[in-house]
């Protein structure tokens, strides 16, 4: 399945296009921060984004659409941006059918780490892991929005493990990192 995750913001707006397979093994498609100027007009900023994200999703034509929810912060205008350019993306999935799905930060941690409180150098490892990158994705937006991507592949193939039953692809590929320290 394809996946577009997309990890919002006015000034950076990450963009992760990844195939995710029925084993759950993922595989890099596309990876971009789609920038603006805070100098430039609002109207000129969410332009230009929702061109780039139009862009993207009319190339890599993603079976599905994830986004990070927006979530209560200390700063109002920065969650009004997230908002604005989510209600953008969100409209341009709407547009092409794509089915959507939306994810809390904790939620995406969860998925990818295993941990739902991880922190940024956590996740952005967990994900290099995951897509058997050499070098991590920068910045940090372009790794949250293939975390966001690979979350809602995850999380909407599998079911909830039991304590015998098969283990989340974050546990795998801990496991394997864990195998190959130990082997050096």
């Amino acid at each position: 399945m394809r996946v577009v995750g997309i990890d919002p913001g006015l000034t950076r707006c990450g963009i992760g296009v990844v195939d995710v397979a029925a084993d759950r093994s993922a595989r890099l498609v596309h990876v971009a921060v789609l920038r603006t100027s805070p100098e430039q007009p609002l109207e000129q900023r969410l332009l230009a984004l929702g061109r780039g994200l139009a862009a993207v999703l009319d190339e890599h034509v993603p079976a599905a659409f994830a986004i990070e929810r927006v979530f209560a912060q200390h700063n109002l205008h920065t969650v009004m941006g997230i908002a604005q350019i989510s209600g953008i993306a969100l409209h341009l999935a709407a547009e092409r059918g794509l089915s959507v799905g939306l994810h809390t930060p904790s939620e995406v941690k969860a998925a990818i780490t295993g941990y739902g409180a991880a922190d940024k150098r956590q996740v952005t490892a967990m994900v290099t892991r995951v897509l058997g990158l050499t070098e991590a994705p920068r910045p940090a937006d372009a790794a949250d929005a293939l975390a966001i991507a690979i979350c809602h592949a995850w999380r909407s193939a599998m079911t909830v493990p039991s304590a015998d039953g098969p283990e989340t692809p974050a546990q795998r590929v801990w496991r394997q990192a864990e195998r190959a320290a130990r082997s050096r």
